[in-house]
């Protein structure tokens, strides 16, 4: 199934939207904006098909400016009939000090949507393993998302949404790219090692400015990342601040790279695996022969 890309005045034109809109900018630059969202949303969904056969979504909802804005956009297409899937809304209390328990539980309720409130003290674990002064991040991130994934079965869910963006993708692959020595980025839609659950990033064609601008016009209450005391890694950092430069000095160079991921020549890379270079042959003529 795919959603219908057309120009619609209920899609396109900042007309009719989802009620917790109500309070949002009516001018015509945060109109564009919601416009150019959901529109690349929609495009993300189409591209990879994500409606393929998918029935209810978990969504993660960290209480930052992706995932509160993954949300709103997602909940406004369903409201006018152009996503047939079911949504919940999921936030893992990781256990980090001083995380304000009320905040999500009383938004969620505010806007009408299914949600979930999961507890799990995973806090502890990593402070335990993660020498000191290293980042929490990698090992944070691999615990929420084994509960995350128990929690989507335990819902019913058949996929798990997270609000990735297009520069999360980027930096991903450059990271494998310089450090790992390999060409991977983030997937928009990937199937879990279990193969019962998908991954899915509707926001992979987002630009992180847009949804900078998107959840500061929509007043979400942002919870900060750095509850814990412990920020994303340097190598991260570095991709981001390597990014940003290099489209300061060459604007669209970062839509132009993540066109490059997805027009990809196997032939042309170094990847035995990937193409069989041994099956390559000259071919002789007929009139060679003579």
């Amino acid at each position: 199934m795919t959603l219908a890309l057309r120009t619609d005045e209920e899609a396109d034109d900042g007309g009719p939207r989802h009620p917790l809109f109500s309070d949002a900018p009516s001018s015509v630059s945060f109109n564009k904006l919601r416009k150019r969202l959901l529109r690349q949303v929609r495009q993300a969904i189409d591209d990879f098909a994500m409606l393929n056969g998918q029935k209810r979504w978990l969504i993660g909802v960290s209480g930052g400016k992706d995932s509160y804005s993954l949300l709103a956009l997602l909940m406004d297409l369903k409201w006018r009939g152009l996503l047939p899937v079911d949504l919940i809304a999921c936030n893992l209390d990781q256990g980090q000090p001083n995380f304000p328990k009320h905040v999500l539980p009383d938004y969620l309720a505010s806007i009408g949507v299914e949600h979930r409130i999961e507890y799990r003290d995973t806090y502890s674990i990593v402070k335990e393993k993660v020498p000191q002064g290293a980042t929490y991040c990698s090992l944070c991130s691999r615990l929420r998302r084994g509960n995350l994934y128990r929690i989507a079965r335990e819902e019913g869910c058949d996929a798990l949404v997270l609000g990735h963006h297009r520069e999360d993708i980027l930096e991903t692959f450059f990271m494998n790219f310089f450090h790992g020595g390999r060409l991977a980025a983030m997937p928009a839609k990937l199937l879990n090692d279990d193969g019962d659950l998908m991954v899915l990033r509707p926001l992979a064609y987002a630009a992180e400015d847009d949804l900078a601008k998107f959840a500061a016009a929509m007043r979400f209450p942002i919870i900060p990342c750095d509850l814990c005391g412990s920020q994303d890694g340097l190598q991260r950092n570095a991709m981001k601040a390597m990014l940003a430069d290099i489209e300061a000095r060459m604007p669209g160079r970062k839509d132009t790279m993540l066109r490059a991921l997805s027009h990809v020549n196997p032939s042309h890379l170094l990847d035995p695996k990937l193409f069989d270079f041994s099956s390559l042959a000259t071919v002789t003529s007929n009139d060679d022969q003579f």
